[in-house]
């Protein structure tokens, strides 16, 4: 089994790569990314300024607008920490901006979406478990609950 990319926090040219796509977004080239990533704006727990990240969407629900996202890094991502703490958030996705509110979803509940998402995209799944959990996992094994155990799950959706 190799290394899991959860044991240690992003630096240097990762951290670097998982930035750029910011980038994409301020310049309003974010409809390149479709619906599978968002925009996240939230305010930092400790500096209390705005801060960004992009992450991925793992399901986007048309019928509530709701868009679900798993913290890769666990709760120690900034990110996650920080919604945690000031769940307003500002999300932007496919050329529009909308406030929302953070909810944080029931792991069983995140069970199911993931299993969804491996079926629907099947290598992207099986290159975030191996850059994850450390090995390459295919959508009919029980990654998905692992994922889920390890990952928090929220969601975000127009008010």
């Amino acid at each position: 089994m190799t290394k899991s990319i959860l044991d240690a926090q992003p630096r240097g040219m990762l951290r670097l790569g998982l930035r750029l796509p910011i980038w994409l977004f301020r310049l309003h080239l974010d409809r390149l990314l479709g619906e599978r990533f968002l925009m996240l704006t939230h305010t930092g727990r400790k500096s209390g300024r705005p801060r960004q990240t992009v992450i991925e969407v793992v399901k986007h629900d048309r019928t509530t607008d709701t868009y679900y996202v798993v913290s890769g890094w666990a709760e120690r991502s900034d990110w996650y920490q920080n919604i945690c703490k000031t769940p307003q958030v500002t999300i932007q996705v496919r050329g529009r901006k909308f406030p929302s509110r953070a909810e944080f979803i029931p792991q069983e509940k995140a069970i199911g979406i993931l299993e969804t998402y491996a079926r629907e995209h099947p290598m992207a799944f099986s290159e975030l478990s191996e850059l994850f959990l450390g090995e390459r996992m295919k959508p009919n094994s029980d990654a998905p609950q692992r994922i889920a155990k390890m990952m928090p799950m929220a969601a975000f959706h127009s008010e």
